[in-house]
Parts: structure tokens; sequence; C-alpha cells
């Protein structure tokens, strides 16, 4: 099982998408705002632009791999967008998620500045995850929010009955390097704002997905997907900071 296949798979398949810019163009002027569930910037992302439901749950959002789109239909639009079949060189279990996540970024960092949601959503993935992993994991990283006085969104994260509890975009600075937010920025065309919006949307849904069960029961399952991903868009793009 794959804790974030699925999740990975949606926001491939919206930066791999020729009319994400236009459906879901980056870099509009906006005041960052704390939303709940996915949020106005993932929602478009794994919605297809559609609205969430007043009675959104989260933690119903399908995990599984199998949606009609999933990693191997990516691994095969990847052929188109890197210019050749990268099938041979990439598995569709957890531990190619991070090709895949690496091969869409390269692509991206050949039309820097152009795309829309779902490329800014991928760049944020990695990003996401090396903040987890750097802080001990899933479960060091939540007990760092919740020391950091978040505990009532980390609950609501965990929690198979709420919606996430985003946090505040003007406060993801004291969770996230501002180097790092402007390096997003530049790589994908988005303002400041939309970087800070995406990551206040994107870390509470990472951590919805890796507690399936509203617990740690699948902390070291989580951990060791985590640690794949990143290797594998380690030696992909080079260097993770």
């Amino acid at each position: 099982m794959s804790l974030l296949g699925n999740l990975v798979s949606q926001v491939a398949r919206s930066a791999l998408d020729p009319q994400d810019a236009q459906r879901n163009p980056v870099n509009q002027q906006s005041a960052p705002r704390r939303t709940g569930g996915l949020g106005d910037i993932l929602g478009s992302v794994l919605t297809g632009g559609s609205h969430q439901p007043r009675d959104y749950n989260p933690q119903q959002y399908e995990r599984q791999q199998d949606n009609g789109f999933g990693l191997d239909d990516i691994i095969g639009g990847l052929g188109g967008l890197m210019g050749g079949n990268q099938r041979g060189g990439m598995s569709s279990g957890a531990g190619g998620l991070g090709d895949i996540l690496g091969s869409v970024l390269g692509g991206g960092q050949r039309r820097s500045g152009f795309g829309g949601k779902g490329m800014l959503v991928a760049a944020l993935m990695p990003m996401v995850l090396s903040w987890v992993q750097r802080n001990g994991g899933l479960g060091g990283a939540l007990s760092k929010i919740t020391g950091m006085g978040y505990e009532s969104q980390a609950k609501s994260w965990m929690s198979n009955n709420q919606q996430n509890d985003n946090l505040d975009p003007n406060e993801v600075s004291r969770l996230f390097d501002e180097n790092e937010i402007q390096q997003v920025a530049a790589h994908t065309g988005a303002n400041d704002s939309e970087v800070r919006q995406g990551l206040a949307e994107l870390l509470p849904e990472v951590m919805n997905q890796l507690t399936p069960n509203g617990n740690l029961d699948h902390e070291s399952e989580a951990n060791q997907e985590i640690d794949q991903i990143i290797s594998q868009l380690s030696s992909r793009l080079g260097s993770l900071k």
C-alpha cells in the first residue's frame, strides 16, 4: 500500500495537463487566507477546479491509486513531456513516486516560469516531505507542530471526522525557509502569497494521507515512503535541500 500514491498521482496529472495553466493560473494577486479541507490551491488541483461541498471530509478523499489515471498513466505521459519513453526506468510502487515527481519537475525546469497550480503543488510536495523528514519523520513533525501551538490543527489533520484546519499562510515562515519559498516562486512563476497558501494547505493534506486511521499506526511505513521519494528526487534533481 502506498499512503501518498494517489495524492502524488493527482498532483502529477494536474502538472502534466497542458490546460492547467489556463484553467488554474498562478500569479493571481489575492490575499492569503486560512482555509479548511483541501483549500483553494490544493482543491483546484485535486478536484479539477470544482468547488468542495460544505460537508467535504478530507479523510474521505480516495487513497486508491486506481482512479482512472494511475501512476502507470503518468509514467507514460512523462514520455511525451520529456521527449522519450520513461516507462523503462520507473516503477509504479511507492518507491517510484520520487521518480514521477522528479520527472515532472525536471520537465518544468525547462519551462521555468510557466505552469499552473498543478506545477506549483508538485514543486511544493518535495519541500513538505523534506520538512517532515528533517523533523524526525511523521511523529516528530507532528510533535513539533503541536509544540509550536498548532495542536488543534494537527488533531484535525489526523481526524477521520473533521475537515483539515489548515495553517495560516502568514505563519508558514515559522516552519519553512524563506529561501525555499522564493525558489519555488521563481521556478513556478507563482507569487509568494500563492506559495505560502499552497504550503498552508499541502502540509495538512500530506499529514492527513499519512494517518489513514487517525493515528500513528502507519508511522514506519510513512517514514519509509517519504525517505524513498526524497532519495529518488535527490538522485533525479540533484541535492534536495
